[in-house]
């Protein structure tokens, strides 16, 4: 993968990001009760990740899921991308889906233990500014740009593998009513994994299996580990979005055979398995077909 992208990936993405679906996981973090986005953004602490409020400090309204409003996605140069590979920088863009005429949002990037993952640049050409508060960065949107509802910005991936990292997004819909009343908030998360190195590679069996089991709707999962380390799964599909996360607990060494149960309203097609053992990544494709 090439480095770099900060200007010229914004530009290219402020143009064609809202092509894309949404990259990485997406959930709720929690339904509270709504407030309030200045106008001109700046505001740290609202992203609803662990240990901050969110938006509804200022408005009054509904918290709402966001995982189908913010549709996130994470772009190497123009290509949406599931797993970083350390010290890359890539755009990360934002659309809301429902192009409200009054918008604003907040986001942060921190790894599993909580701790700011890279850092976050704010560019003008995607209506984004960058902050810090403490040990985090932020991006949110500008005045000028609290209209769009779409937006983008560069994250630069740690130095090194910190495994999978969590963009925080809370965005506003306002009604325009000249107060904090009636808007409505909508929290996501978008889990983004880690690229293990070609050494780190070489602590799991090259021999890794996945295949689709039709009549329980399950997916099964074979490997050899040579070392210990928490299973994860991302499912996604063939438009770079994430449909499915499971954590699988710790894997043992030597061989390990997975059966993960998969949701019955997951559609036919085909999709892209994403296993993590600790921070090392196999993939392999899929058929579902009920």
């Amino acid at each position: 993968m090439k480095k770099g992208y900060i200007l010229t990936s914004l530009a290219l993405a402020s143009i064609g990001f809202f092509a894309f679906q949404n990259a990485g996981e997406s959930s709720v973090i929690g339904e509270f009760n709504k407030e309030h986005f200045q106008s001109g953004g700046g505001q740290s602490g609202l992203t609803g990740a662990p240990g901050e409020q969110n938006c509804t400090q200022c408005h009054t309204g509904s918290v709402l899921d966001g995982s189908s409003e913010n549709s996130f996605a994470l772009l190497d140069g123009t290509t949406p991308v599931t797993a970083y590979v350390p010290g890359t920088t890539y755009t990360a863009t934002l659309q809301q889906t429902s192009s409200p005429s009054k918008s604003g949002f907040s986001s942060t990037t921190l790894d599993g233990t909580d701790a700011m993952a890279g850092s976050l640049i704010g560019a003008g050409i995607g209506g984004t500014q960058n902050f810090s508060s403490g040990s985090r960065d932020y991006v949110s949107h500008t005045s000028a740009s609290n209209t769009s509802g779409q937006f983008a910005w560069s994250w630069v991936a740690p130095a090194t593998d910190v495994g999978p990292v969590t963009f925080y997004i809370a965005s506003n819909i306002a009604n325009d009513n000249g107060n904090t009343t009636g808007d409505m908030i909508y929290l996501s998360t978008h889990t983004i994994g880690s690229t293990a190195s070609v050494d780190e590679q070489d602590v799991i069996d090259s021999k890794f299996t996945a295949g689709y089991n039709a009549t329980s709707n399950k997916l099964v999962v074979d490997f050899t580990s040579l070392a210990m380390g928490e299973m994860n799964l991302n499912l996604v599909d063939l438009n770079g979005k994430s449909v499915f996360t499971y954590n699988l607990g710790q894997s043992e060494v030597g061989e390990n055979h997975e059966t993960i149960a998969l949701p019955s309203s997951l559609d036919d097609g085909i999709y892209i398995v994403h296993f993590f053992v600790g921070n090392k990544a196999m993939s392999a494709n899929i058929m579902v077909k009920k």
